[in-house]
């Protein structure tokens, strides 16, 4: 049986403690323009926050030439 990997979900306040790159506020623009920037599936919203995937992050920075 193979086991799935499960991408780490951070709080956008917490994305800096663990990658220098991008800014909060860069994430924060990211989300606010999420349709227009093809960002939407990235991101999930629980009890007010909101959390980035990581995996799924740096996927779309990779193919948005980031």
């Amino acid at each position: 049986m193979s086991e799935k990997k499960i991408s780490r979900l951070i709080p956008i306040t917490k994305w800096n403690d663990y990658h220098v790159w991008p800014t909060e506020g860069g994430l924060r623009h990211l989300v606010a323009n999420a349709k227009k920037k093809k960002f939407n599936h990235v991101f999930v919203k629980a009890s007010g926050r909101v959390l980035i995937d990581e995996d799924l992050f740096f996927e779309w920075a990779k193919s948005h030439g980031a």
